[in-house]
């Protein structure tokens, strides 16, 4: 005779979950309000909690009846003869789900059934069984309903999603069967199947790649849990159990003797959660196909003894890990990492954040939708093809209209600025800066050079029209400034944070001297990500210099000290130049050689300027801040936002200023904004002089930069 079985999922996984349940010889699960039923026999529920990846818990209904009030609850559940099920000995738990009836407390309605169980036990054999909240010997399940309860056994006793591998937990970890839910999603088993291998860079515990390992070996989700809500039940099989459990348990220590698990590889930068992940890995006796190790995402690469297969994650998105703004670069990174380093894979990232996503900027091909708890969240997948071939160069005959119309602002550009900078004695200005939207690039002339950058292109940006764009864009250039190859620089320009913005790019060494406003300054248009001269500063540094005459100067942030030559042009009586990097400093070094400016009184500080400042005691009359957008760098004692901590900034700043002394605040972020009202509370006088310092070669819509007066 079949019984009616019902199986309890997290929403988003339905279908999935049915197809598992036929896998499993089930007929006809039918999808219900919140639950999945079948009607089969005890081996078949049997074989959903053992191997099921994705259900929660496997009910079986015993008496459905009408409970309008607490005494209908309590006679209800009496009707039951509940010395068929457990004895007056044994333990008990009890679970109530509320909905839409007129008792609407669910713990007082399970109190009400543990009660009506409890008396029943009483009048019966003047004993009664004890209520054990953790691992009972059967767990009741009450689904109150419109005024009418169905009391089930619980045959999985607690959550199914409990493997029993989890020996070391960390923060907020993804759930086992969502984990295998989202690997589903994402195809690994046909991945597993055709020998691919499974990467997480942000691994957490562990949980996507130990639940791949299973899913990959086709081993049971189960096999390790010792704990299920049937083993204390009167109608337990024990036959049936013994003997699916034994199989299920030699099945796996067969596929670890024959290695037939496919490899995984998780890294984390967390020592902690490393630890953890390597405790849960022990504790399944995985370590021969989970390899893990501390690592930061920024040097996430997969071994050449890898084989390309699935990269997944579960990166943090701001509802209890991280701050969701400071997390944009995160995500940027990570997908500048998978087109760069993880060609041929296919990757799937999961986030509960679908703003933070879209900083991944690779076009999913396909998209899924899940709940974590309450949480609406999404999975995301990505193909990361090969970079196109390079191919034979176009001739101006063979370009598109676009690039004419490119062709022709380009040409227009370059007359006026040219004469512009010859009458305002600079050798080193910009020509373009994504005029035309189709073609976004930023071209700079230094000297008889061209330097171009190629803004990063959208992730739903087909990489072959990206590649023709590339093309076009050379040829024209060439055919407008007539320049060659050899004077002819060309970058995709990306933001770089932490330490990445210090490192080489190419190992030239080109260096070569420009001049500007009558002083010198060397640059270098190849081994850097930036040449060592940020020309949209021109007028800013200018300011600098007028400002300087007889004046204690502090330069933060310093890079190649340019806006510290300009103060000591004009007449500054003391310069501290402060930067991170002892490359730039050196860099600074040389520009004052170059200018014959060297004094003793001019010195250079490496150093984080954020620690800098807490501690420096010195008063200066004019700072020049110009910070980065956003910094991890190892080297600085925490992370740096510049809207998120620019206030902070400043303060520290105008308490090094003497009274009556300047800052001049400026920084790149488009989407800045300074919070004027705080810093005017403080009795600072504030002026945006964002036009007056934006050169002519800079005079666009959007401005490239903001600029403030900041006077104490």
């Amino acid at each position: 005779m079949s019984t009616l079985f019902r199986v309890i999922f997290a929403k988003g996984m339905e279908d999935l979950l049915i197809d598992e349940l036929k896998s499993f010889g089930i007929e006809n699960p039918r999808l219900k309000r919140f639950v999945i039923e079948f009607e089969g026999d005890l081996k078949q529920a049997y074989d959903v909690c053992l191997y099921s990846r994705l259900a929660s818990r496997v009910l079986m209904p015993i008496h459905t009846a009408p409970a309008e009030n607490e005494e209908q609850l309590y006679q209800t559940v009496r009707e039951v003869d509940w010395d068929q099920h457990f004895d007056d000995f044994s333990t008990f738990a009890i679970d109530a789900v509320v909905n839409n009836s007129e008792m609407t407390n669910s713990h007082y309605a399970a109190l009400k059934v543990k009660d009506a169980i409890v008396d029943q036990f009483v009048d019966k054999y003047d004993s009664r069984p004890n209520v054990e909240k953790q691992q009972p010997d059967v767990r009741i399940h009450l689904y109150l309903n419109n005024n009418e309860a169905t009391l089930s056994i619980d045959l999985s006793g607690e959550s199914l999603h409990k493997r029993g591998y989890r020996v070391s937990n960390v923060t907020a970890p993804l759930k086992e069967n969502l984990a295998a839910a989202i690997l589903l999603r994402a195809g690994w088993p046909a991945i597993a199947k055709a020998g691919g291998n499974l990467l997480d860079p942000m691994c957490g515990s562990a949980t996507f790649l130990l639940e791949g390992a299973l899913m990959g070996g086709g081993i049971a989700a189960g096999v390790l849990r010792d704990y299920y809500g049937f083993v204390g039940w009167k109608g337990h099989d024990s036959d049936y159990w013994d003997e699916i459990k034994s199989k299920a348990s030699e099945d796996f220590y067969k596929a670890l003797e024959s290695n037939s698990l496919p490899l995984c590889y998780g890294y984390d930068e967390d020592e902690r959660t490393v630890e953890a992940a390597f405790n849960n890995i022990e504790s399944m006796e995985l370590s021969d196909f989970i390899k893990i190790r501390k690592q930061k995402l920024e040097d996430c690469a997969p071994a050449d003894y890898m084989t390309p297969g699935l990269v997944i994650t579960n990166p943090p998105y701001g509802e209890r890990l991280g701050d969701a703004e400071s997390l944009r670069y995160l995500y940027s990174d990570l997908g500048d990492i998978l087109k760069l380093k993880f060609e041929n894979w296919k990757a799937s990232v999961f986030s509960c954040n679908e703003k933070l996503l879209k900083n991944i900027a690779l076009r999913a091909h396909k998209t899924n939708k899940f709940f974590n708890g309450a949480m609406s969240c999404q999975l995301n997948h990505y193909q990361i093809l090969p970079l196109l071939a390079e191919q034979k160069p176009l001739t101006i005959d063979e370009i598109s209209e676009q690039a004419i119309t490119f062709k022709n602002r380009l040409q227009k550009n370059l007359k006026h600025l040219k004469k512009w900078a010859r009458k305002s004695d600079i050798s080193c200005y910009r020509i373009y800066d994504a005029d035309i939207p189709e073609f976004a690039f930023a071209i700079d002339v230094y000297d008889d050079r061209f330097h171009v950058q190629e803004y990063q292109a959208p992730g739903q940006i087909e990489l072959s029209k990206v590649k023709k764009r590339q093309q076009e864009m050379q040829c024209v250039v060439k055919e407008v400034t007539g320049a060659d190859d050899t004077k002819l620089v060309f970058k995709t320009r990306q933001r770089q944070r932490g330490v990445s913005q210090y490192e080489k790019h190419r190992q030239d060494k080109d260096f070569f001297t420009v001049s500007e406003s009558s002083l010198l300054f060397d640059v270098n248009l190849t081994d850097y990500l930036d040449t060592g001269l940020f020309l949209d500063h021109r007028l800013v540094r200018q300011l600098i210099r007028d400002e300087s005459n007889g004046k204690k100067v502090l330069n933060l942030f310093a890079y190649t000290g340019t806006a510290s030559v300009y103060a000591a042009a004009g007449g500054a009586r003391s310069i501290m130049t402060v930067d991170m990097s002892n490359t730039y400093l050196n860099w600074a070094k040389r520009n004052f050689r170059l200018n014959k400016l060297e004094k003793k009184e001019y010195q250079f500080v490496q150093a984080d300027c954020i620690q800098w400042l807490k501690e420096n005691k010195k008063k200066f009359d004019l700072i020049f801040l110009d910070p980065p957008t956003f910094s991890n760098s190892k080297r600085m004692e925490s992370s740096f936002d510049i809207q998120r901590d620019h206030l902070f900034l400043i303060k520290s700043c105008m308490a090094s200023l003497e009274k009556g002394g300047v800052l001049i605040f400026s920084n790149n972020m488009k989407s800045f904004k300074l919070d004027e009202a705080a810093l005017e509370e403080r009795g600072f006088a504030v002026k945006d002089i964002t036009k007056a310092t934006m050169p002519e070669d800079f005079n666009r819509p959007k401005a490239i930069h903001h600029c403030w007066k900041i006077t104490k």
